[in-house]
């Protein structure tokens, strides 16, 4: 597991983390859609070669067939894009779309496209169960909510990497390894992760990089009739959003960037600086614990605390707790349970009493919060979400580390950033050295000159990506605006605070952004 996996929004904080999707009708003009983009991908941009216009045209002229699907009022369709955008009149592959019509009163904007991280999280599904009933009323009823899974993803032809026992022996899988048959033993896990994935899901592996997402994004704004996208990313959806505006500035409508991350940073500076993230969330968890008598991790100070919860890591290292189950807590499922609840406050409690449990012999609570962050079934099965994830990350950036002996020399620097979390993120980092398809972008950065306002947003105390990110990215896009959420948890839309969610509502219903370092609680 690379620790870029954190970008994503985790099943703790789904249904409180912000998300809107798109829908619409078909129909456009697909002489003038499917043009190139005016504005120039910059060197290190992870661009396939120069698209045919002529070629794309079927892509941006299809219809959808739209049917009922889910709940009341859903529905789906499937939208076609080409497999390589350098050979549009090759293979294509089949992309699900999803929406809900705008409820009125008032008079319909458009359709607004949303993502709730990753990558690998469905926007499908997150329309399905959050954002096409639990965005703002006065949002739903001016658009169309809709959703694309992106390529490799959840619906979309899904990568397909271990199947559910290969899964569980892959999450337990030691990352705080100490001494060289440890090491090796990990190496080997990363290995066989990567070898399932080429062996599952050759054809499309090569192809699901971030900008052929954004590009499909482009061809659902043709087929749903609207001259610019409207869109709200989360996380990693920050990027994808971020990188269509790099693609198309001109066709940018509405974007609201929530959680930003910093499109010029290498793999290895992205690793440490969200280790430093959850440092930092850790340490907020830590000062309202111990002010709390029944607090697992004493009630001395948030130093003490930290101290307590290695310590109690370095034990399962050694002895795993029964869960009650055929799976044993190990240090490497109980660190990911502690990192899930870090994504939102709303989750500390449960993991009190997870630690306590633990503590104590019994290590389900933990358990069932590293389940929901793998998106573990109870019948052993797993979501593609990690398959997703890695596929799109190993191709985006050239790894943080190629060999074990370079993680060795970086662990003390990563510990320094967080004592708690350090060697295991450090460690994580190595999963793409063995990644079957080599990176087809690098880090750079995005200025998406000539497109319309965008609104970033930045929580001070975001784990998964932290706040001078949303700072950078801001600075970067010619026309970025910083709006700051003075808080805990992971994005901040949607999260209670009244200031951010007014704000990012009269900018999807007016156009106008906030004034650009507007701060809220």
């Amino acid at each position: 597991m690379d620790t870029r996996q954190f970008l994503r929004t985790s099943a703790v904080a789904f249904t409180t983390a912000l998300g809107l999707l798109v829908s619409g009708c078909s129909g456009s003009n697909p002489a003038s859609e499917a043009s190139e983009p005016s504005g120039s991908v910059p060197p290190g941009a992870a661009a396939p070669s120069p698209v045919s216009t002529a070629a794309l045209k079927p892509y941006y002229n299809q219809k959808l067939d739209w049917r009922n699907c889910g709940a009341p009022g859903f529905q789906c369709a499937t939208l076609k894009a080409p497999l390589d955008y350098a050979k549009p009149d090759g293979p294509s592959v089949k992309l699900a779309v999803a929406r809900v019509k705008a409820t009125g009163p008032g008079k319909r904007i458009g359709s607004l496209q949303v993502n709730p991280g990753g990558p690998g999280g469905s926007a499908v599904g997150y329309l399905q169960a959050y954002a096409g009933v639990g965005y703002p009323a006065p949002v739903r009823a001016r658009y169309d909510m809709v959703a694309i899974d992106p390529r490799g993803v959840a619906r979309s032809e899904p990568v397909k990497c271990l199947d559910g026992k290969e899964m569980d022996a892959y999450t337990q899988s030691d990352q705080t390894p100490d001494d060289t048959a440890e090491v090796d033993k990990l190496s080997t896990a990363f290995k066989g992760f990567a070898a399932g994935c080429k062996e599952r899901s050759s054809t499309v592996l090569p192809h699901v990089s971030t900008v052929e997402a954004a590009r499909d994004m482009d061809i659902f704004r043709s087929a749903l009739g609207d001259e610019k996208l409207s869109y709200v990313g989360a996380s990693y959806g920050t990027f994808l959003g971020a990188t269509y505006a790099e693609l198309f500035p001109e066709r940018v409508g509405r974007l609201v960037l929530d959680g930003a991350m910093d499109p010029s940073l290498p793999a290895r500076q992205m690793n440490r600086d969200q280790t430093e993230g959850f440092e930092t969330a850790f340490k907020s968890f830590a000062a309202d614990c111990t002010k709390r008598s029944d607090c697992p991790l004493g009630t001395k100070s948030t130093a003490d605390a930290a101290a307590r919860m290695k310590a109690f890591f370095a034990k399962l290292d050694a002895k795993p707790v029964s869960t009650g189950e055929s799976r044993e807590l190990t240090e490497s499922l109980a660190t990911t349970g502690v990192i899930a609840a870090m994504y939102d406050e709303g989750a500390w409690p449960q993991l009190r009493d997870g630690l306590t449990g633990a503590m104590n012999g019994d290590g389900a609570g933990l358990l069932a919060l590293s389940d929901s962050y793998y998106e573990r079934e109870s019948d052993g099965s797993y979501s593609n979400l990690m398959s997703a994830y890695s596929a799109v990350s190993c191709l985006d950036l050239p790894p943080a580390f190629t060999t074990p002996d370079e993680v060795t020399a970086s662990a003390a620097d990563f510990e320094k950033a967080s004592p708690v979390f350090g060697r295991n993120f450090a460690w994580a980092s190595l999963s793409c050295a063995y990644w079957p398809t080599p990176a087809t972008g690098a880090p750079h950065r995005i200025d998406a000159k000539g497109a319309a306002p965008i609104l970033v947003v930045g929580t001070t105390r975001d784990p998964a990506t932290p706040y001078k990110w949303a700072q950078a990215l801001s600075r970067q896009l010619d026309s970025g605006t910083l709006l700051t959420y003075h808080g805990d948890g992971h994005t901040a839309y949607g999260r209670g605070s009244d200031c951010i969610d007014t704000a990012i509502n009269k900018y999807l219903l007016t156009g106008t952004p906030p004034a650009d370092g507007t701060r809220c609680r």
